[in-house]
């Protein structure tokens, strides 16, 4: 079993079709919340995503809710500047979610707050900095995850 990467309510059509590509790669899921930021015939999505659409398992959902009651996963893992928990102490286990915010306003503190401070993850930065593009922190997360899993089905 693979991850689950969770973008709440996505706005960036070129991230998310990035994200595409990296679910591809990885063997990750892809579940995105609505509302979108943009429609799923975007040519920006499909260009970023290029021929990988077929190639990665991608669902769509009306709420956060509506995921959790499909899914019913074990745990999740909320990827945050808000949090002081650094993502490479955590240990992660196959069938877990890494769930992600909206560019502009990450998560909101309602999601936040429904999880154990021990689930919120940051990504190291320098000082001063505001946050990664969506796209490389999805990369860093499950690259990491993979590699605790010994790259698993990989080559």
């Amino acid at each position: 079993m693979s991850f689950h990467v969770v973008l709440y309510e996505p706005e960036i059509p070129p991230n998310t079709g990035n994200i595409i590509r990296i679910a591809a790669n990885t063997g990750a899921s892809l579940h995105l919340i609505e509302p979108l930021g943009f429609a799923w015939e975007d040519s920006r999505l499909k260009r970023a995503g290029l021929d990988y659409h077929e190639y990665a398992d991608v669902s769509l959902y009306p709420s956060l809710d509506e995921f959790l009651k499909t899914i019913q996963p074990e745990r999740i893992w909320a990827f945050t500047t808000r949090a002081s928990r650094d993502y490479a102490n955590a240990s992660f286990r196959a069938g877990d979610v890494f769930l992600f915010g909206p560019e502009s306003r990450g998560l909101p503190d309602a999601v936040l707050e429904s999880l154990p401070p021990e689930q919120r993850l940051r990504i190291p930065m320098r000082a001063n900095s505001r946050s990664l593009n969506l796209a490389n922190a999805v990369s860093v997360a499950v690259y990491e995850g993979w590699r605790q899993l010994g790259f698993d089905g990989g080559r």
